[in-house]
């Protein structure tokens, strides 16, 4: 890494107005991660915009070519298109990328990395690390313990997806719409497909028109399997939007090839990195994107045998992950924390 007193890396933070950016910096502050110096990046309107970084005022300042000079690390979440165009710059000037879009997940050249399941895949990169689709992680990190003593042959995932997903204008349109629809006024969609208040539809990626898959299913069966080291896994998903600001929820469905009961799988999350159990049966309390909101943890609960499959090989259980934490900014501050470069300084 580039010299720097006390050995405190140059972070950059490229699309830091956005709704995960702002996530970084919450995230860098609470973690306490060791930081130099902040470059807050954004697009040229809002360039002269000012934020609060550990009790300095930090102007944001327009993303270019030459935002990357001395920057150690560079944490990206600014769409794909924008991942594409200035991550091999940054890289080129000398700063390790961590990049939250789907720009380079799919790369054979790039880690995709899940710190609970693959850390290991850090020390390989080669300039540029990518961060899984925030579904893949709410659904990796308690499935990874279990794969890793009994291993998931198939899996059937249900997905209840927040508006931070979307981006900080999908959380206002929520707001707005359901202001609107409970006061009874009119409100014309202007950032998501459907009216979003008291709704859910479709996940607002483009649909396949030969599979039928959206592009969110997608991503996150080969994710999966990538990330997994599996590519025999049999997966099946259906992702939704649902009218929820900014967790994550799911219901899944695993088949393991040794049979698998509850009770092996509460001590094998019970143990888990980055999981908590959630599962009150007698007062019907399981995980809810309420109570994911601001937690670094899966939520997962609502464990119980499949009982569509009499062999005893299938679990269901219902998990829940803040977006924006575990599903973007967290997830990336944790790879940062491991980096080898920052491991040997």
């Amino acid at each position: 890494m580039n010299d720097q007193s006390k050995n405190d890396p140059v972070v950059a933070i490229a699309g830091v107005t956005g709704a995960v950016g702002a996530q970084f910096i919450a995230t860098l502050e609470k973690r306490g991660f060791p930081v130099a110096k902040l470059k807050a990046l954004a697009s040229a309107r809002s360039a002269g915009k000012t934020l609060d970084f550990r009790g300095q005022t930090i102007v944001v300042e327009e993303l270019t070519e030459r935002s990357f000079d001395s920057v150690d690390i560079a944490l990206f979440s600014a769409g794909s298109g924008v991942s594409r165009q200035f991550s091999p710059i940054a890289v080129k000037a000398g700063a390790v990328v961590i990049d939250n879009s789907s720009a380079f997940r799919m790369d054979p050249n790039v880690p995709l990395v899940i710190p609970e399941i693959n850390a290991g895949r850090i020390r390989e990169h080669r300039g540029i690390i990518a961060v899984p689709n925030c579904s893949a992680i709410t659904a990796l990190v308690p499935l990874w313990p279990i794969h890793r003593q009994n291993r998931i042959k198939r899996l059937i995932l249900s997905t209840y997806q927040a508006a931070s997903g979307a981006g900080a204008a999908a959380m206002e349109e929520l707001l707005q719409s359901t202001r609107a629809s409970l006061a009874g006024e009119s409100y014309q969609p202007k950032v998501l497909p459907h009216p979003y208040a008291f709704n859910v539809f479709n996940h607002d990626t483009k649909v396949d028109s030969e599979t039928g898959y959206n592009e969110e299913e997608t991503k996150v069966i080969r994710e999966s399997r990538k990330i997994l080291e599996d590519e025999r896994i049999a997966i099946g998903i259906t992702c939704v939007r649902v009218p929820v600001l900014r967790a994550h929820s799911q219901a899944i469905t695993f088949e393991c090839e040794k049979p698998i009961s509850e009770a092996q799988v509460r001590a094998i999350l019970s143990e888990a990195p980055g999981v908590k159990i959630v599962d009150d049966r007698e007062n019907n309390y399981f995980p809810m994107p309420r109570d994911a909101s601001g937690q670094d943890d899966v939520l997962v609960g609502r464990i119980r045998r499949d009982l569509s499959d009499p062999s005893g090989h299938s679990i269901s259980m219902f998990v829940a992950a803040d977006q924006l934490l575990k599903g973007a900014a967290l997830n990336a501050i944790q790879i940062a924390e491991l980096l080898p470069e920052r491991i040997m300084a």
